[in-house]
Formats: C-alpha cells, sequence, structure tokens
C-alpha cells in the first residue's frame, strides 16, 4: 500500500497536501473536538469547545475564553512528527508545491514547510486589537502580560487577540485564494488526518481537477469513494513509509 503511493508520489511534481487534526495528534496536540475535548469542555465550562472558541464567546468572556484557550488550544513543547518532517522533505524534492492545513500549532512550517496555506490562522501570531501591535505566543502566554487570563498589548493596553479563525469568524481571503488555488492546478492531491466534516474548509477539495486523489484517514470518510488511494492508518507512518520507499 505504502509502495502505492511511493509510486503517485514519484510521477508526480505538482502535489499538495490538505490536512486537518490528525496530522498534529501525532506530536501530542489533540483534536479539541474529539470525544475527550467534548468531555472537558463540558465538564469544565458547561458549554461545547465550538461555543467556547467562538466569536461571540470571545467577546462576551473574554477572560473565561483565554483560559480555555491556552489550555486546551496550546501546546508549546509540541515538536513536528513523521507525517511533518515527510511533507517538508517532498518540497524541498520539488514534487510537494504546497500545504493546505486546518491547524493552527504552526508544526509545518516548524519542520520546514516553506508554501503553507493556514486556514484557520495560527497561535504563533497575535495581535493587539487596538493599535495592531504584533506579538509572539511567549508574550500571550507569559501571565506577566496579562489581567487575569487576558493578554495585554504593553503599548497601549488593548487586548492582544491571536490569529485564530473563531466560529462564527470568516476566513482569510489570502489563504482562501493561495489554498484554492493550489488545489485547482495540483495533479495529485493528498488528504490526510481529516474527516472532511468541518466547513467551509473541506469544501476546498472541489476544487481538485487532477489525475490522483489519496485519501489516509484513521477512520473512514464520505469522500473515500472518490478518492483513487484511501489508506486508513495514522498519517505519520504512512508518509514515512512512503517516502522511504522512493
Amino acid at each position: 500500500m505504502y509502495e502505492e503511493l511511493a509510486e503517485i508520489l514519484r510521477n508526480s511534481d505538482n502535489i499538495v497536501f490538505f490536512g486537518g487534526a490528525g496530522v498534529s495528534t501525532e506530536s501530542n496536540i489533540p483534536d479539541f473536538r474529539s470525544e475527550e475535548g467534548l468531555y472537558n469542555a463540558k465538564s469544565n465550562y458547561g458549554m461545547s469547545p465550538e461555543q467556547m472558541i467562538s466569536h461571540s464567546f470571545f467577546v462576551n468572556d473574554t477572560q473565561t475564553f483565554f483560559d480555555y484557550y491556552k489550555k486546551n488550544l496550546i501546546y508549546t513543547d509540541a515538536e513536528p512528527n513523521d507525517a511533518h518532517k515527510a511533507l517538508a522533505k517532498l518540497e524541498e524534492m520539488g514534487k510537494l508545491k504546497a500545504v493546505v492545513t486546518q491547524n493552527i500549532d504552526g508544526l509545518h512550517q516548524k519542520a520546514g514547510s516553506k508554501t503553507v496555506y493556514e486556514l484557520h490562522g495560527s497561535v504563533l501570531r497575535n495581535n493587539c486589537m487596538k493599535c495592531g501591535a504584533p506579538f509572539d505566543l511567549d508574550y500571550v502566554m507569559d501571565p506577566a502580560h496579562c489581567d487575569g487570563m487576558i493578554p495585554k498589548c504593553d503599548k497601549c493596553g488593548g487586548i492582544v487577540k491571536p490569529d485564530v479563525v473563531l466560529y462564527e469568524e470568516s476566513l482569510d481571503d489570502y489563504q482562501i485564494s493561495g489554498a484554492v488555488e493550489a488545489i485547482r492546478n495540483a495533479d495529485v492531491l493528498i488528504i490526510g488526518g481529516t474527516s472532511l466534516v468541518v466547513y467551509p474548509a473541506a469544501g476546498f477539495i472541489n476544487y481538485f481537477r487532477g489525475s490522483k486523489l489519496v485519501l489516509i484517514n484513521k477512520s473512514s470518510t464520505s469522500f473515500d469513494s472518490r478518492a483513487d488511494l484511501v489508506i486508513h492508518d495514522p498519517i505519520g507512518k504512512v508518509m514515512k513509509g512512503a517516502l522511504d520507499a522512493l
């Protein structure tokens, strides 16, 4: 099976990868929408994860928003896994043209990927809502810069908001157009670590017009029947195996 994927990689130099939460779970970043994530949010806050990281909740209860956000979406010691590393290597080889990700952890870039479209933003970028000053993640996580759990700008005192697309917010136009263009022009689209149920991101694969669609996910998806190759295995194991077989 990995040899079949290796053959697809071997024969293309116009590959795009579209990934979801499953890509980062192997870096010990849990999917906050998982059963366990749902339980934690309900038991500790009395709400669903989707409610906790919505725009309206951010506005109405900023203190609790940041409490949840910092405890459930930030993993400062996470490192790139075999999937991130394999994709960076494929780009370096001139085969992979872009990574389109729903993740917000920045691990693709940390692994060495250069062309990454982050549909849902990144926890690594943060800006003051009042003056626009940029701040890194360390600043946001440092209690010395916070009023309770809320990070405050050291220049004007405004709230520092993560560059993360919250529920009820629109995706960034630049990220959308870049992702659509890359997918539309790809010969091979590899989808990994996503059940393809989160829209609008999941709808992006409808732009694919290439020859080979590969789906790599632990569980089945509604798109399995449309794929040329389906592998139900951990994404890191699969990508490393295919790269080793190249």
